[in-house]
């Protein structure tokens, strides 16, 4: 990312959008490109935990469901970084301006164990050593039409993305993965042939958002961790959208100003299922459909687009 202008840049930098590269097949933003060597060769330990998801799929959430298990449900110790500071995300480097520079890959190897580390990495550009460790992974997929709405607006309000054009626009391009990290029919998809080899929990948004305190519970699970029901009550209060919504550790407003907007959208914006039939034309939608059939043939996966 380069700089526009150099006026008051110390309080609001200004920044140019990032530009879409390819890396074996998938599109992501320059600076990731050219620091992925780094990040292949990552060097993870036994007792890390990667959360995956593609992006604008309930990742914080999640990032915020985990972090109050690890900390035994304790608000204060949850609130004592921001989420991306907290749970390094591995591939995302910002070099320029300074006042933003953010290196995923240098947090991650400076921080203690046991560590909990993001990625939105399709299955087969995640560090082979994450495998080789056999670490745990939680992979979070949302329905492919909230993801593509969430994901629209989230471009527009995030300098650090390439710019989404317009709705019909964004639409095709999601359609074609040519968005960053790429196809989200291959990423749900290659996670989930993953999960049969790998120490994968596969969630979906939807379930999450139907029945939050069961979703909690499977992690709660997953993670070995014994919680009794006062505590994960106080865990499904302390994630729930309005509340992660007002807290500044987790809704983005803290850091990062010149990249995200929030006045033209939030960062957490509605959190809901169902939203994408305010944004697709009934034309729209038939094109989807038929093309989603295509894509999602070869697998069992099924998702839920409505409540």
């Amino acid at each position: 990312m380069a700089l526009d202008k150099m006026e008051d840049l110390s309080l609001n930098p200004v920044v140019s959008r990032a530009k879409l590269m390819e890396m074996e097949g998938v599109a992501v933003t320059q600076p990731i490109y050219s620091s992925y060597d780094k990040v292949r060769k990552f060097k993870a330990r036994p007792d890390d935990l990667l959360i995956a998801t593609y992006a604008k799929a309930g990742t914080t959430w999640t990032q915020e469901i985990v972090d109050m298990i690890q900390q035994n449900g304790d608000v204060e110790k949850c609130r004592r970084d921001t989420t991306y500071r907290r749970h390094p995300f591995l591939e995302w480097n910002i070099q320029e301006p300074p006042s933003l520079r953010y290196s995923g890959l240098e947090l991650a190897d400076a921080m203690p164990s046991p560590r909990t580390i993001k990625t939105h990495l399709p299955v087969q550009l995640v560090p082979p050593s994450f495998w080789e460790q056999n670490c745990k992974v939680i992979y979070v997929a949302r329905n492919a039409k909230d993801n593509l709405v969430s994901y629209y607006h989230f471009h527009k309000m995030n300098k650090g993305l390439p710019d989404p054009g317009t709705w019909e626009e964004f639409v095709e391009k999601f359609m074609t993965g040519k968005v960053v990290w790429g196809s989200w029919y291959d990423h749900v998809k290659g996670w989930w042939k993953a999960k049969d080899k790998h120490r994968i929990l596969y969630l979906f948004y939807e379930d999450m958002k139907e029945n939050p305190k069961q979703e909690i519970k499977k992690i709660v699970k997953f993670l070995e961790k014994d919680m009794n029901e006062e505590l994960i009550n106080k865990i499904l209060y302390n994630t729930s959208f309005e509340i992660m919504k007002e807290n500044p550790m987790a809704n983005y407003t803290k850091e990062f100003q010149g990249v995200m907007d929030h006045s033209i959208s939030p960062f957490m914006r509605k959190g809901v299922v169902g939203d994408w039939k305010n944004y697709f034309t009934v034309a729209q939608n038939e094109k989807f459909d038929e093309d989603y059939k295509k894509k999602m043939a070869d697998t069992s996966l099924v998702f839920r687009t409505e409540l």
